[in-house]
């Protein structure tokens, strides 16, 4: 695993992907985090892929 350290509004990319993560704001013990990449790209919090995934590839019903 790569660690990385980076302060609020600044960014990771991943030319290659054509992904951008960026730092938003950080509170306490949370970080949150704005990804620019094009809409055809998915993006999943992990947890819920590994539902995904659990569940045979069939979408699982989240409630946020």
């Amino acid at each position: 695993m790569l660690v990385l350290s980076r302060r609020e509004g600044e960014s990771l990319v991943f030319p290659a992907l054509e992904i951008e993560i960026t730092v938003v704001e950080i509170r306490g013990d949370k970080v949150r985090i704005g990804i620019t990449a094009d809409r055809e790209k998915q993006v999943y919090r992990n947890e819920l892929l590994e539902r995904l995934d659990f569940n045979g590839g069939k979408d699982a019903r989240v409630d946020e």
